[in-house]
């Protein structure tokens, strides 16, 4: 049987039930499950502010937009940030006209304190921090360089629904926190994500940007006396990033078994290491310590990459790579050659497969077919 990347898992039924009670009641959009999801969400992470939102992107630039309006940044200041990740985290730096400076990665494949340190200039603004696969890596450097330079901090936490550092949940840490619920991610959805701003003043300004700029939602303007109070002004020219109540119905369910699946994703991942610990050609990427990660990825770096693909593909195994180094996209190749261990594991790194469905045989066919393919793959003259 093939083993793919990816492949989520849903409580169907009760999925299919919280879904139901938002048809029935004939509200499917933003409010009642969104309003819910939101404080099971605060109540989880003891994040202040949680916001629901369309996408983690969305949440994103939310996050970027939000700060430089409150901040006063100016067109053609810089954030920090890292070469190694899917592209809307740089992106969304783009959308408001600022400039991404990219800093190398460490061993954890997440930014490396010191390079980002050298990176510093009399423009930089913020740090966007990646937490790559749920591993926060020197995370707590980042948040003492950036207040010993004033610097707001981005959380990209994609990856990170579930993620702890020395027992308590990522992101309090931050300016803004921006979570993932997209469909493969460690709690699934469709597609939607969580901006969590640390100041009562930025959550309630992305609230309204969030819906066009609007300062009252259509929830809040039907259920407050049971009317609908059709007058509202507009203060922003904002977007339409909201989530709504049938994402946050599902949201609502997977919740309830975060903590279980991503033990069970540690699991596996521990018996990946059992099998290809030590093995000369395969370097695996480590976890921080003091960190329950929720091990959204298991990565490791081998040589001949693309041909292990192809190999593994023929025995029915589907791996995938995280990331490319964006610098060799065309719109961040003004920074080429800055981050070069960035580069050296784009061109190494591999994601093999890692899901609920996943069991203890599965891992070790796939490390037996890593094992067997990375050693033909090595050639007799390579140093």
């Amino acid at each position: 049987m093939d083993i793919q990347l990816f492949l989520p898992t849903f409580h169907v039924e009760e999925c299919l039930q919280e879904i139901r009670e938002c048809l029935e009641k004939g509200w499917t959009g933003a409010g009642f499950k969104t309003v819910a999801f939101e404080e099971a969400w605060g109540k989880y992470t003891d994040l202040p502010y949680a916001h629901f939102v369309n996408s983690a992107t969305a949440g994103l630039h939310l996050a970027v937009h939000v700060l430089k309006n409150r901040l006063n940044w100016k067109d053609g200041d810089e954030i920090i940030t890292t070469p190694l990740t899917f592209v809307s985290t740089n992106h969304v730096i783009l959308y408001e006209n600022l400039k991404p400076v990219f800093a190398d990665v460490d061993e954890y494949i997440c930014l490396d304190p010191v390079d980002m340190q050298n990176k510093l200039t009399r423009k930089t603004r913020a740090v966007m921090f990646v937490g790559m696969g749920g591993n926060p890596g020197q995370y707590e450097k980042i948040v003492e360089i950036c207040r010993q330079n004033a610097l707001a901090l981005i959380l990209d936490a994609a990856h990170m629904a579930g993620t702890r550092l020395n027992a308590k949940h990522i992101g309090k840490e931050a300016d803004v926190s921006v979570f993932s619920f997209q469909a493969v991610k460690p709690l699934p959805t469709a597609d939607s994500g969580m901006v969590c701003f640390s100041l009562p003043e930025d959550d309630q300004l992305a609230r309204k940007l969030t819906w066009l700029g609007i300062n009252k939602d259509t929830y809040s303007r039907t259920v407050s006396g049971g009317a609908y109070k059709w007058m509202y002004e507009v203060e922003h020219i904002g977007f339409k990033y909201h989530g709504n109540s049938i994402m946050a119905a599902i949201a609502l369910v997977q919740l309830k078994y975060l903590d279980q699946d991503n033990a069970y994703r540690r699991k596996l991942t521990d018996w990946y290491i059992e099998r290809l610990q030590g093995q000369n050609l395969i370097q695996i990427v480590p976890t921080a310590p003091g960190c329950e990660s929720t091990r959204h990825l298991f990565q490791i770096l081998v040589d001949y990459r693309d041909e292990l693909i192809l190999a593994l593909n023929e025995c029915g195994v589907y791996p995938g790579v995280h990331y490319r180094d964006n610098t060799e996209y065309s719109m961040y190749q003004y920074a080429s050659g800055t981050c070069p261990r960035a580069h050296d594991i784009s061109c190494k790194i591999l994601s093999l497969p890692l899901h609920l469905r996943m069991t203890k045989s599965d891992v070790d066919r796939v490390s037996e077919l890593v094992v067997k393919h990375a050693g033909k793959l090595l050639r007799p003259n390579k140093k």
